[in-house]
């Protein structure tokens, strides 16, 4: 049994997300407290999957569209 996950499957940090986006800190926090970006807590570490990046961006592209 493979313990790896799919390379679709990969966890950002809030920094990583950042940088991405352009976006300062507060601005991440505040789309993660609003749940327009899904994140996990893992102990003190928050993480957001790299799928949910993405389906967020899109949505914003399809709105701005």
């Amino acid at each position: 049994m493979s313990s790896a996950l799919p390379p679709t499957h990969t966890a950002l940090t809030v920094p990583e997300v950042m940088e991405a986006l352009k976006l300062s800190r507060f601005t991440v926090y505040n789309l993660i407290r609003s749940r327009e970006l899904p994140s996990i807590l893992v102990g003190r570490s928050r993480r957001i999957p790299a799928d949910a990046l993405r389906t967020f961006m899109e949505t914003k592209l399809e709105e701005a569209a």
